[in-house]
């Protein structure tokens, strides 16, 4: 993973000197103001390229999900196994700022995110109503409890604007399988542009949060 890492670090680094995070700013600053006046380290962006990588995996290996299931692939197993894994890998990343249980936790809110969109998947994809409003629901239930989460260990984020980040990359999702579903393959494709921005947004958001919080470590 290094190494891999270690071959898109300039790309990434362009990335995130050109674009800066679009988030909560702290203390009502723009956020460009605030990346400005906090000189840049090796540390604050190896997070910043760590967590894009990890919601860049996230939203690759959902859509892989959502098509196997969809499509009722040989692989849906594999994938499942692949994406759970990326829900490990963000607990393993704020273990050193949280600790072990705070990460394991988050892991378990992130397995859940998935393991129910899925279910909304499969709901939807055959018709049952009553599962789909079920799941659903279920669904925007566990981002209130990921926001809840991050939010309590880290007073940074501000919890409606990370809500609303949460509940937008949940919409996007399901712009994706809807269109899917309607073989909109050029809606599906404008989803798919979207929810990976979005997730890049956050990602830097969920940064920012942290680097603020532990300024020593950084």
């Amino acid at each position: 993973m290094k190494k891999r890492l270690s071959r898109f670090m300039p790309l990434f680094l362009s990335f995130v000197l050109i674009f800066p995070a679009f988030t909560k700013a702290e203390e009502n600053k723009p956020v460009e103001q605030v990346t400005a006046e906090r000189p840049l380290t090796q540390k604050t962006v190896q997070l910043r390229v760590d967590l894009r990588h990890l919601w860049n995996e996230h939203a690759f290996w959902t859509e892989k999900f959502v098509v196997s299931s969809i499509a009722g692939l040989e692989d849906q197993k594999q994938v499942l196994a692949r994406l759970l894994k990326n829900q490990d890998d963000f607990g393993n990343a704020i273990k050193p700022f949280y600790g072990e249980d705070a990460g394991n936790k988050l892991a378990q809110l992130l397995r859940g995110h998935i393991l129910i969109a899925g279910k909304v998947v499969t709901a939807a994809k055959s018709g049952n109503q009553a599962d789909l409003k079920k799941y659903n629901a279920e669904w925007f239930k566990n981002a209130d409890d990921i926001t809840n989460f991050l939010t309590a260990a880290n007073p940074n984020y501000n919890k409606k604007e990370l809500n609303d980040m949460m509940y937008m990359h949940l919409k996007l999702i399901t712009d994706g399988v809807v269109a899917k579903l309607k073989k909109d393959w050029n809606a599906n494709i404008t989803a798919l542009d979207n929810n990976q921005e979005h997730l890049m947004h956050m990602s830097d958001f969920l940064a920012e949060g942290i680097i603020k919080q532990f300024p020593n470590k950084f």
